[in-house]
């Protein structure tokens, strides 16, 4: 069996690929730039258009080739490179088309829409002017946004920063166990070494090691953030918004009530959890439960699953699925498009790309694990979603949202757990080591992120209101939100509130983490009519799939039978979470 990508199918040489950059840079730029002006003419607005369409499916093909290819081997500087020139050029384009939406806005929208209505061969950009004048309010003139984009380098510098200084900069520290013992900790190495580690104060002296660069420059990252957070508020005041909130949800149409009742119902209903972090402190036998001894597990399972049998049980799990999606199953998981096994100078942890003509490619750093297996079924999820979307829409509305993206993965993920459970004959520690896994997927998709987003939020009013930000005020709020989430007073902990200092998503795409708490739900919801067989349940499902980046991220979801801006439809996974604890309670202390 063939494990490794073959990128041949998106590019037979690395000459095509150096081809569409300079074709990119040569040819695309200049002509774009060249319609300033024009596009209130029928053919400036054609050729405006037609240099779109080219753009997006061009782009798209470089960028998952080049990403890939620099993937697989990160120690390559010229792959590195390559990724670079191809993104560089890129924002030489976006650079050099920032002309177009303020020209756009100034034909009006009957003149738009109309000449869509002319013209159907471009009628698939009829969803992108749609929000483009939604968003008229917050378009700037030609020349400001043409400012405002030279500055957007200096306003999104916080990300940089961080990265700097947290992983360019960032060095393993030393942590001496118990038994004398010495251990290096780095943020890619620590959860396997608390997780293997008997002794709380052991797991609690790596925790420590791990936080001591952050500890070293808390005013430094205290400070980095703020930058983040005053690029945040710049924006918002420069384009109109009332807070950065209402900028972070405007784009995808995202009501207010959505976030409100995604942060209302965690953070009071987070019983479930608190029961949780109990019972684990009962059962490993510690006076106290703590952050950092979250990864232990409560058993071990030994069972070790080849990528082969993780294959068949994906393919077993999905029988009860529609005939054409275990057709896309198959097809995204053959060979050639899915990079199974870690080797030296492969990127970490597992994703889904492709998109816009680009066939999905998977990456996995299969280990032969319970989780593996989760992965792999997650990953094709992403994929299936990649097929169905391209296979049912145009290029302009193929594209789908974070709000969306992770309903599929999820979906998949809730249907192998069940099938597992239900299905398959399961020794003891297995059991519980599944139980433990859907319990600890809720506590980190929903009530994680979800405190994260709270956290944002929170602390968005702050600078809004005019507070000074620096370590200390964002140490304070997060020592709130773990009380109300976790049960847990994370000062005891010494480091941890500088929790935020090791979150990357603050800083480098704030208010994106809450939407995974959203698609989680939204998957939960839709795998329960599915589990229920309610009619139309899978249709649902997979039309949502099918429907791309058609619409509105909400109004899909609402379409597949989810209702998001209802507070009711969250209670799907509290209560799911109550139900799983009460049963590894059960597992735990009475089989």
């Amino acid at each position: 069996m063939i494990t490794n990508w073959d990128l041949t199918n998106i590019y037979p040489h690395d000459e095509d690929f150096e081809k569409e950059i300079v074709r990119l840079k040569e040819i695309l730029t200049p002509e774009i730039a060249s319609l300033a002006g024009k596009l209130g003419t029928i053919d400036g607005f054609k050729k405006y258009l037609d240099l779109s369409l080219d753009v997006e499916s061009s782009i798209s093909r470089a960028f998952v080739y080049a990403s890939t290819r620099s993937d697989l081997d990160k120690r390559n500087v010229k792959n590195g490179e390559a990724l670079m020139r191809i993104q560089l050029a890129y924002q030489d384009f976006a650079s050099a088309a920032s002309f177009a939406d303020p020209e756009i806005l100034s034909l009006g929208k009957d003149y738009v829409f109309s000449f869509l209505k002319k013209h159907k061969e471009y009628e698939q950009f009829d969803f992108t002017f749609e929000k483009l004048f939604r968003e008229a309010d917050h378009v700037l003139s030609a020349d400001k946004e043409k400012l405002l984009s030279a500055y957007a380098p200096l306003t999104n510098k916080g990300a940089d920063l961080y990265s700097s200084l947290a992983v360019a900069d960032g060095k393993e520290h030393e942590a001496t166990l118990l038994d004398g013992r010495k251990v290096k900790v780095s943020q890619n190495n620590w959860v396997s070494l608390v997780e293997n580690e008997k002794n709380q104060e052991d797991r609690e002296r790596i925790f420590k090691a791990l936080y001591e660069g952050f500890e070293e420059h808390k005013n430094t990252f205290g400070e980095i953030y703020n930058s983040t957070l005053q690029g945040e508020l710049a924006v918002m005041k420069t384009r109109g918004y009332s807070s950065i909130l209402e900028e972070h949800l405007y784009g995808n149409n995202i009501p207010l009530d959505v976030f409100k009742n995604l942060v209302d119902v965690a953070s009071n209903n987070a019983a479930p959890l608190h029961k949780y972090y109990q019972i684990r402190a009962k059962y490993l036998g510690l006076k106290k439960h703590r952050s950092f001894d979250r990864f232990v597990p409560l058993a071990r399972s030994e069972k070790k699953y080849s990528y082969e049998d993780a294959l068949k049980l994906f393919y077993e799990s999905i029988k009860g699925y529609s005939e054409d999606y275990q057709k896309k199953a198959h097809e995204v998981t053959k060979e050639g498009y899915v990079d199974v096994y870690p080797i030296l100078g492969k990127r970490s942890g597992a994703y889904s790309t492709g998109g816009n003509g680009v066939h999905p490619y998977i990456l996995l750093n299969f280990n032969g694990t319970l989780d593996d297996v989760f992965t792999l079924a997650h990953e094709s999820g992403h994929s299936v979603h990649t097929l169905y979307s391209d296979e049912a829409e145009p290029t302009m509305k193929q594209s789908y949202t974070i709000f969306v993206a992770e309903i599929a993965s999820t979906f998949n993920e809730h249907n192998l757990l069940d099938y597992l459970l239900t299905y398959t004959s399961l020794d003891r520690n297995t059991k519980i080591a599944l139980l433990q896994k859907a319990i600890d997927e809720i506590v980190a998709t929903f009530y994680r992120q979800t405190l994260f987003g709270q956290y944002e939020y929170e602390i968005s009013k702050l600078v809004e209101n005019g507070t000074p930000i620096n370590h200390e005020v964002l140490s304070k709020e997060m020592v709130k939100l773990y009380e109300t989430y976790y049960g847990i007073d994370i000062r005891e902990e010494g480091v941890k509130p500088l929790v935020w200092a090791y979150i990357p998503h603050l800083f480098y795409t704030p208010f994106y983490v809450y939407q995974y708490a959203t698609s989680f739900t939204a998957s939960m919801l839709l795998y329960e009519n599915f589990k229920d067989k309610k009619p139309g349940a899978f249709d649902n499902f997979v039309n949502l799939l099918k429907s791309g980046g058609s619409d509105y991220p909400v109004t899909l979801v609402k379409k597949a039978g989810v209702d998001l801006t209802k507070k009711e439809t969250f209670y799907c996974v509290t209560k799911r979470m109550e139900e799983l604890v009460n049963e590894l309670e059960r597992v735990l202390f009475n089989d």
